[in-house]
């Protein structure tokens, strides 16, 4: 570094140099855990790790690379190769012939498409290269199943407050971080909490506050901190994620859950269109003939999304959440639904005559529509008419004892005895009252 030279962040110059320096992770480093029986036998095979930014993917790799003593080559797969590939390999290969084993780190690594993650298989495969790939994705849905059978997925944690805490504290006292520097002990406790178990952004927002002001305070860590989005992905797991969480929060009738998760996708960026599909879609499956008055709300706030824009229309959202979340849940049609799905994906029943439709005279030769008997002229015999093929018996919808649904199921069990009893019951002589059902509120 000469005069002119900008310092490395804080973050970089207190990269540990040993892999007992290692902050966190001690599901992996701690006694008898993978990694420490890994190093202990010398032997270190292909790997990737997975877990969010800032809990020391790059930094491991490279310190178990030190500590196997192979030759470390380092690739972004946002700027890398299949160029890059070749020529790591060329100088794998010369380092064999000198007894050298080489890792070859490939950062982002589910950025890489198919065919470049399949160049590296043969090398792997071989030996050649041992990988150790670095991604926040999961590799089970980002990484070619045959990488991933030849490499151990190790899973990282983000830091807990308590190990962000003790990093702070080593960065204010290391010759390599900011010493003299002073901080309360309010402004540390904040910065580990807001960190979301980063030790990249706790470092680096540090060493930003420490410029603004000395002794560091909370007003300055919060001013050094900035605006952070919460953490999410929105092509990723963590987007993923949180809508499950909102989906099953609302299907799991908690209100106060269904709207922090809402809120968490709202804030994250997430597209307010999105997230109102699925709300539309959650009125069907999990709330369905319950209470028939939940999808109309839920489009009444996909409308309002669409008018508004956020962030006027993401309280619409919220109030479409809340009512989900309050609502009688049933997902008798989502099942009937599904199973009528089986149903037609089976054998292709054939369309009773009767039912046919028949507008050419030729048709009705044929007997298209042929003894139809129509609801209103005559009920009776409505009844008693198949709307199955013979001998065909689908079961597909079952009613759930909650809400308006629970109110009609009455009527479906007298419409199911009817249809079974093939008009032995006599429909036409029902009461008024038979044929009612309670409006939905």
């Amino acid at each position: 570094m000469t005069l002119f030279d900008p310092p490395a962040p804080l973050a970089e110059r207190l990269r540990p140099r040993t892999v007992a320096e290692v902050v966190g992770q001690s599901h992996l480093l701690g006694p008898g855990k993978p990694l420490t029986r890994v190093l202990a036998s010398g032997r270190l095979g292909s790997l990737l790790l997975w877990g969010p930014p800032g809990v020391g993917k790059t930094t491991l790799a490279r310190l178990l690379a030190g500590e196997v003593g192979a030759h470390f080559i380092p690739l972004s797969a946002v700027s890398a190769g299949v160029k890059d590939i070749r020529e790591a390999v060329t100088e794998a290969e010369r380092l064999r012939g000198r007894g050298t084993g080489t890792i070859l780190f490939l950062d982002e690594i589910h950025r890489f498409n198919k065919a470049q993650q399949d160049a590296l298989l043969p090398h792997v495969e071989s030996g050649l290269l041992t990988l150790i790939g670095a991604t926040t994705e999961n590799p089970s849905f980002e990484v070619n199943p045959a990488l991933r059978s030849r490499a151990r997925t190790l899973v990282l944690q983000a830091l807990t407050p308590e190990e962000l805490l003790g990093l702070l504290h080593r960065a204010l006292t290391d010759e390599r971080g900011l010493p003299g520097v002073q901080a309360e002990q309010g402004a540390l406790d904040l910065l580990a909490r807001i960190a979301d178990g980063d030790a990249r952004r706790a470092l680096n927002t540090l060493e930003v506050a420490a410029t603004l002001q000395q002794p560091v305070t909370p007003e300055a860590v919060t001013e050094a901190f900035g605006r952070h989005l919460p953490s999410m992905d929105k092509g990723g797991e963590d987007f993923y994620n949180l809508i499950s969480a909102l989906h099953k929060s609302v299907r799991g009738s908690h209100p106060d859950a269904a709207l922090y998760w809402l809120a968490r996708m709202v804030a994250g960026g997430a597209d307010p269109l999105y997230v109102a599909r699925r709300v539309v879609r959650m009125a069907s499956e999990d709330i369905g003939l319950a209470d028939p008055q939940a999808l109309r709300v839920c489009l009444a706030a996909k409308d309002a999304v669409e008018f508004l824009g956020s962030p006027e229309g993401d309280l619409s959202l919220a109030q479409a959440v809340v009512y989900l979340a309050l609502a009688p849940k049933s997902n008798s049609v989502y099942l009937a639904w599904k199973n009528a799905l089986q149903a037609a994906n089976g054998e292709n029943l054939t369309v009773p005559p009767h039912l046919r439709n028949a507008p050419t005279a030729f048709m009705r030769q044929q007997g298209y529509g042929k003894g139809y008997a129509y609801y209103f002229d005559d009920p009776a015999g409505s009844f008693e008419q198949r709307y199955l093929p013979e001998g065909a018996e689908l079961r597909l919808y079952t009613p759930r004892n909650e809400g308006w649904e629970g109110r009609a199921s009455e009527r479906w069990r007298k419409l199911m005895a009817l249809h079974g009893a093939g008009g032995a019951d006599a429909p036409g002589a029902e009461s008024e009252a038979d044929n009612e059902v309670a409006e939905p509120s």
